[in-house]
């Protein structure tokens, strides 16, 4: 059963290592902090990735078992890809989501300076222009020494590290990096690996029944 914590509830998780983190928000079995401790040498497969976010998103939500397929990607409101990928993005969303899949955006201005913008500007450009429905987080780093663990462990899971805006990382619902892409490679041209993996679950699903 899924457990719903309360704001500010300090938790020990026990993986390979311990450590212990201070809840300030969760989305969809993700948790959102940006307190906590803990050695990184803990790669989180139960729980993904740890996505840190300064934003109160939907606190409501419940922590569980994980069930969904992810593109985590890197965006940005002033790229030349940002159309394109925008658009795709969403019909991608619109398609698969959100029972099964979720498309988890980071708006990051590392590259270009082209996500100068706040995090409510931000939003509301994503959501205003292309009708974006799904997630999007606090304006973050995901390249570097400043890079949130988030992105550290899909670097380290895949051995691509972003060098430009809109790199894609697809993460199955076990937590395992599937494979990255970067900002050339088209929505559409990963969509058949995400239909795949969506494919998968609700198999499983039937089969359990």
């Amino acid at each position: 059963m899924p457990r719903n914590y309360p704001k500010g509830r300090t938790e020990t998780c026990k993986f390979s290592v311990n450590w212990k983190f201070k809840i300030l928000d969760y989305f969809q079995g993700y948790i959102l902090a940006i307190q906590c401790s803990f050695k990184y040498e803990c790669s989180v497969p139960v729980l993904q990735a740890f996505l840190f976010s300064e934003n109160n998103l939907h606190p409501s939500l419940p922590v569980g078992k994980l069930t969904h397929v992810s593109l985590v990607v890197n965006v940005a409101s002033e790229c030349g890809f940002t159309d394109s990928h925008y658009k795709a993005l969403q019909q991608l969303q619109k398609d698969l989501g959100p029972y099964h899949f979720n498309v988890l955006a980071f708006p990051c201005n590392q590259f270009g300076q082209q996500e100068p913008d706040t995090n409510k500007e931000i939003e509301s450009f994503a959501r205003k222009t292309y009708g974006a429905t799904f997630p999007m987080f606090s304006k973050i780093a995901v390249s570097g020494a400043g890079a949130i663990p988030a992105f550290k462990y899909l670097i380290d899971s895949t051995g691509e590290e972003p060098t430009w805006n809109f790199w894609k990382y697809l993460v199955g619902p076990n937590g395992k990096v599937v494979k990255a892409w970067d900002s050339t490679v088209s929505v559409e041209e990963i969509r058949p690996y995400v239909t795949e993996l969506v494919r998968k679950i609700i198999l499983k699903k039937k089969d359990e029944l």
